[in-house]
């Protein structure tokens, strides 16, 4: 905080370092192991090292089941980003080469899960307002579930990520890890949720233009090339892009499998 030479996103990155992040992973894996855990979900992997790392552990205890996901977020912005402060989350935003890093390891099938990491968080919650500009004082986390699909379809299909790919690590992955054996997939006797999304529907993302009352957004000015239109739970349209959200809340709790 007192060196001046670094700012913004930059200086909390450095706050916490990626050497720091791939230490977690080994910690995290070696207490796996030594407490007999058939399974470990390594989450928000931001930087080379802290994949690096997840990929070594995966190796030295092959009786894991290792998990390794990503946010939008740590691949959609990285340390130069406008939005300063309101992108403030952990692990932090890293420089652009962590970014690349982490588009060739998904790319590459050695992530398993893209998530949004969703944390809404109102704007004069996030930072007051006397302390505009001050990264240290700004709250970790924002909201993007809205974003998740649009971005991850506009960057993957640019760099020629496949659209089963893509909904692999969104979908069907994630869905079998915890045991949703009605979600994840389109298939006769499953649950119809669905998202359409078309691909080649230019925009531009916009706070003022979100549902949200969080008020900002980090990924504000970002030029996406898909959108979302309309999706379905269970069988039933419950948004489309024109008209929003559609009825009442429907959502229901979904028990996890205990063995």
């Amino acid at each position: 905080e007192k060196d001046t030479s670094l700012a913004g996103l930059a200086a909390y990155s450095a706050s916490r370092p990626p050497h720091s992040e791939g230490l977690a992973v080994f910690i995290a894996s070696y207490l796996a192991n030594e407490t007999a855990l058939p399974n470990i979900n390594l989450l928000h992997l931001s930087s080379r090292k802290a994949v690096q790392a997840a990929l070594m552990m995966a190796d030295a205890f092959p009786h894991i089941d290792f998990r390794r996901e990503v946010t939008i977020g740590h691949l959609m912005l990285d340390i130069t980003s406008p939005s300063a402060e309101l992108a403030k989350v952990n692990p932090p935003i890293r420089p652009r080469e962590d970014v690349e890093y982490l588009w060739n390891a998904l790319l590459a099938g050695k992530l398993d899960w893209v998530v949004s990491d969703h944390a809404c968080c109102r704007h004069e919650m996030k930072i007051p307002r006397h302390y505009f500009g001050n990264i240290w004082m700004a709250k970790s986390g924002f909201g993007g579930t809205e974003y998740l699909l649009p971005s991850l379809v506009s960057e993957g299909t640019r760099r020629g990520m496949a659209y089963n790919h893509m909904a692999r690590v969104t979908s069907w992955a994630p869905a079998q890890r915890f045991g949703l054996n009605r979600k994840g997939d389109i298939a006769e006797g499953l649950d119809a949720d669905l998202a359409l999304v078309d691909p080649s529907k230019n925009w531009t993302i916009r706070a003022a233009d979100s549902p949200s009352t969080q008020g900002y957004t980090p990924f504000e000015g970002l030029e996406l090339s898909a959108r979302v239109e309309a999706t379905y739970l269970r069988g039933e349209q419950i948004y489309t892009h024109d008209k929003g959200v559609i009825g009442q809340p429907r959502g229901r709790y979904l028990f996890r499998p205990t063995a």
